[in-house]
């Protein structure tokens, strides 16, 4: 018989929700202002909660090396696309900025990145996934500094009590979903959400489609109305549809409201995100010991990408001192101070081999994301106006169509792959 339990509201610390709060870039013009003598540097508000200490020491080391001052200025998230915008439009640009992956493409485009090619001795240094979201060509404008992953966070005891075990391709996911959902009848065995574009992505990857690849002549075709596509997409809407594992509510939900359902001990599994396991047990210490995590199974077998966020830094064009900004933006992404800022915020380092000492740990809420991000991990494609069709809300006018029942799955992906083309080719 199902257990019942008393669901009481959880709040989540504020740092553990900042990567899901994703801006767009796009812009023209590139920096002209006066050179200063001080290095200026915009870094994001929010995602470091002792990110004054973690700076004082970071500026105070490379000033003592280098004899350049650092005046580093927090931008909130939601005004960095605007603020940056204004400031490539009236040449006030700072020397470095970070910026969320899928800001890159867009100011690269503009022209206001300075290409950090030269620069980079081994590109293999920093994980693949992320770099790619930097790279136009074969330049750079944007080298990783920390990242996420999305993986599933389960209920350990949950599973132990009910026999389960961890699923390694997809039928047996829904097998232990459906398990788990009759034996749980107050609990949501797998949310669905439909305003989370980025537990949407593995399903269409791992269905064998792109969201949208470049053709030689440069035009972008979107494979979510393939075959492969529309496979992945009926097979987690089916999750909900059909076999009844979510809960009509999380048509509406989006990653904090998943990530809260955990906490309040009202989900068993869900994708969340690496950072999330230990804002959970900051709001839930109950749950200290009964939470695990494993890669998002491969629909054979093997694993699902899943979709890598985190930020890049990059360096403006045109200030007169991009080679003392690179100076920067190295230190800030060396061993040292990518690991303390990883190890004060969550995430992880973005350098390939701490990736893969992650991967070799003990922790079972830490392994599994790294093992994930390193073997099973990409970015949205690296196009200039991608942002848009975040921003638009293509993805998610997607899949929430076909949870309401207002379109079958081929003909909301049919619109959806129109509407990414329509916009990455500049309709």
């Amino acid at each position: 018989m199902a257990r019942r339990r008393a669901h009481t509201h959880v709040h989540l610390p504020a740092a553990a929700m900042a990567l899901t709060l994703v801006a767009t870039a796009c812009g023209a013009g590139t920096g002209g202002g006066p050179v200063s003598e001080t290095l200026v540097v915009w870094i994001m508000e929010g995602t470091n909660p002792d990110e004054t200490a973690y700076f004082d020491a970071a500026n105070t080391e490379f000033t003592k090396r280098t004899g350049v001052e650092v005046d580093v200025e927090f931008v909130p998230w939601s005004d960095a696309q605007n603020k940056i915008s204004t400031a490539i439009a009236g040449g006030t640009v700072p020397d470095v900025v970070e910026l969320g992956t899928t800001f890159v493409p867009g100011f690269a485009d503009s022209g206001a990145l300075h290409d950090l090619s030269d620069y980079i001795d081994d590109p293999y240094v920093y994980t693949q996934s992320l770099l790619r979201m930097g790279q136009i060509d074969d330049r750079i404008y944007g080298v990783p500094w920390y990242a996420a992953i999305r993986s599933i966070v389960y209920r350990t005891d949950i599973f132990a009590e009910h026999d389960q075990e961890v699923p390694e391709n997809w039928a047996e996911l829904r097998e232990t979903a459906i398990a788990l959902s009759e034996a749980e009848e107050d609990m949501i065995a797998f949310p669905v959400p439909g305003d989370a574009q980025y537990s949407v992505m593995p399903w269409i990857w791992g269905g064998g489609a792109e969201l949208a690849v470049q053709t030689s002549d440069g035009t972008w075709v979107s494979e979510i109305d393939s075959d492969g596509g529309r496979a992945g997409m009926a097979f987690f809407t089916g999750l909900a549809l059909e076999d009844g594992v979510s809960t009509t509510g999380a048509v509406n939900w989006n990653e904090i409201d998943v990530m809260e359902s955990l906490a309040e001990e009202r989900t068993i599994m869900a994708i969340s995100g690496s950072n999330n396991p230990k804002a959970i047990l900051e709001s839930n210490p109950d749950l200290e010991g009964r939470l695990g995590v494993f890669v998002i199974p491969g629909r054979e077998g093997g694993y699902t990408d899943s979709f890598a966020g985190g930020s890049l830094l990059s360096v403006f064009e045109g200030t007169g001192r991009e080679d003392v900004a690179w100076e920067y933006v190295d230190h800030l992404t060396s061993h040292e101070f990518s690991s303390r800022w990883a190890e004060e915020t969550g995430f992880f380092p973005a350098r390939a081999a701490a990736v893969t000492a992650f991967a070799e740990s003990e922790d079972p809420l830490v392994r599994p994301f790294a093992v994930q991000l390193s073997a099973a991990s990409r970015g949205t494609p690296v196009a200039p106006a991608w942002g848009r069709v975040e921003s638009e809300k293509v993805i998610v006018a997607m899949q929430q169509s076909i949870l309401n029942g207002d379109a079958t799955v081929e003909e909301a992906t049919a619109r959806a792959a129109d509407e990414v083309e329509r916009i990455l080719n500049g309709g």
